[in-house]
């Protein structure tokens, strides 16, 4: 008995994949608990639908993403920081800090896709990490001056 997969099953497959399955545990198990549903030829043809759908919008969203790295590619950032005479930082350079330095140059990037090579701490020169999608990554480079 063949089925399509509503979610992820460990030893059986991932979301969406087709398997075949003995009907017993098909028909007692997977589709009462709701993790998959009969392979009709129109089930089939629906979710190729859907499929086709979702790597249009992961595609046009991954080119979006493209675009945005590389107008990043030349953009260097300046944050402000109150530091001590020996240019220690007095509390700390973070994630929000440089989203709203890129908003502030007309980039929207969330705060949760930003991360450090390594934690500013003093005052100097740094990369941030921009995750803008799984496969573009784009390293921003910053400077920490005192305030």
């Amino acid at each position: 008995m063949e089925v399509i997969l509503k979610q992820d099953i460990k030893s059986l497959g991932e979301k969406d994949d087709i398997v075949t399955v003995k009907p017993g545990f098909g028909r007692n198990y997977l589709i009462p608990k709701g993790y998959a549903q009969l392979a009709t030829p129109s089930a089939k043809k629906v979710l190729a639908e859907n499929l086709k759908q979702a790597a249009f919008k992961q595609d046009k969203i991954k080119k979006d993403a493209e675009g945005v790295a590389a107008q990043l590619a030349d953009v260097k950032l300046s944050i402000g920081a109150k530091a001590g005479e020996t240019g220690k930082i007095f509390g700390a350079v973070n994630t929000i800090m440089i989203a709203e330095a890129l908003k502030a140059k007309g980039f929207d990037v969330d705060r949760r896709r930003i991360t450090f090579d390594s934690e500013p701490k003093m005052v100097g020169e740094y990369m941030a990490n921009l995750n803008l999608h799984k496969e573009v990554k784009v390293k921003v480079p910053f400077e920490v001056v005192a305030e």
